[in-house]
Formats: structure tokens, C-alpha cells, sequence
């Protein structure tokens, strides 16, 4: 089994996700021998390198609420990620965008170096850091055992950019418009945060080659006009 996973390091149910689909292959016992693939969806590319709001002031004007039951929204969401283990901190992320963090996450996977991945969501869901900071993505790389120089040149140029494209791109010829987003072994998809049994279930269900599965829509996701709340 290979899964491609479409996401973005400012969506939250990316990162609850992708913890419930480690935890599903965890508990089928195919962690290891499961090839997980990262593909990039910007879900604002025109967002600014700088931190222009909170995250609070843009979740309420982005979907029309008051600042009251914006934190509720948020508080919400940051209790799926609490419950999956995760220091879920939503209400203080900083956005920016997200573009360079995923071009290193490409040259990452190049170099084996998968870990990339979790650190960049927990830098910006727990540790709150800004990911268009190249002061903090050469860092998270270097803990991985990334070379700084060799990655400070890489965020300075355009090296990898054509791949988030190619990535973005397949996800449209997919119809994929919202993320999170899995693709198994390029035929069952998975649309959305499915909760663990029925991931678990639709994971089963691939590995015994069972004829009855079917495509999973009702998962919370992130798309380029908001994420369901």
C-alpha cells in the first residue's frame, strides 16, 4: 500500500489528519511498510509573507462571524487536535504563507527526510512559529539532519517550486478541492479528517481487497474558500 496525502501546514484538519491516519496504520501494523507521500495545497496562495492578523480577526471575517463565536469555532477545532494527543494551539498560530515550507518539504522527501513533515505542523499548530520564516524553517530542517547552507540556497532561489506546481496541478486533475485529501495506491480516495474507526475501516477494507469499498466524502476538510466549520 502507497498513500499520497494532499495538505497544507495551515490547515488544521490536515494535521489532525495526518495523526489519525499515523495512528491507523499504527494500529493495522503497516506503519512501517506503508509509503506516505506529501503533496503540496496551498490553500491561500496570495497570502502575505508577514503576519497581517490574528487568527481570530481572520477566521470571523473570513466566515462572517463575530469575534465570540469565532473563539468558540477555534477552541472547537483546537479539541479534535487535543484529542488526538496533539498540543493543539490554533488560536495563536501565525498565518503567513505557506509556499517556502512546502518547497522544503519536497527536497525533505528527497533526502529521506519524512520527519520534516510532523515538525512543520507542530512548529505551527503548537509552537506557534511563523512558517515563511526562513530563520525558522532552516532550523526545523537542520533538526533533521538537513544541511543549513544547502537549504538557506534553496529557500533564497526557486528550487522546488515546480514541483509544489506539479503537485497542485495533479490535485486538480484529481478534482481534489479541499484537503485534507489521501489517494491509495492511486485508485481508493479519501476525502477529508476521517475519524480513526472508519479510516482504519476504509484502510482494512484496501489491504483485503474488498470489492464493496467506496469513496469517503463526509470528513472535515480545508478548501481554497474556508474550511467546514
Amino acid at each position: 500500500m502507497k498513500i499520497a496525502f494532499w495538505s497544507d501546514y495551515a490547515c488544521p484538519f490536515c494535521y489532525i489528519g495526518e495523526r489519525r491516519l499515523h495512528n491507523a496504520l499504527v494500529d493495522l501494523e503497516i506503519l512501517g511498510s506503508t509509503p506516505i507521500i506529501f503533496k503540496s495545497f496551498e490553500l491561500d496562495p496570495t497570502a502575505s509573507r508577514d503576519v497581517v492578523s490574528t487568527t481570530q480577526e481572520r477566521f470571523a471575517q473570513k466566515y462572517g462571524l463575530s469575534q465570540e463565536a469565532a473563539a468558540k469555532q477555534i477552541e472547537k477545532i483546537s479539541a479534535m487536535g487535543r484529542a488526538e494527543g496533539l498540543d493543539f494551539r490554533y488560536s495563536t498560530t501565525m498565518y503567513t504563507n505557506t509556499f517556502d515550507a512546502l518547497r522544503l518539504t519536497k527536497y525533505a522527501q528527497e533526502q529521506g527526510k519524512n520527519e520534516i513533515i510532523e515538525k512543520l505542523f507542530d512548529a505551527y499548530f503548537t509552537k506557534n512559529l511563523q512558517l515563511s520564516d526562513h530563520n525558522v524553517l532552516v532550523k526545523i530542517a537542520s533538526e533533521c539532519g538537513l544541511d543549513a547552507i544547502k537549504v538557506t540556497n534553496i529557500l533564497n532561489s526557486d528550487d522546488y517550486a515546480s514541483d509544489v506546481r506539479k503537485d497542485e496541478q495533479e490535485a486538480s486533475m484529481h478534482g481534489i478541492h479541499g484537503v485534507p485529501f489521501f489517494l491509495i495506491n492511486d485508485m481508493y480516495a479519501i476525502s477529508g479528517a476521517q475519524p480513526l474507526d472508519m479510516l482504519k475501516a476504509n484502510l482494512a477494507e484496501i489491504l483485503n481487497h474488498e470489492k464493496s469499498y467506496s469513496i469517503q466524502n463526509s470528513g472535515l476538510s480545508c478548501g481554497i474558500n474556508g474550511c467546514k466549520i
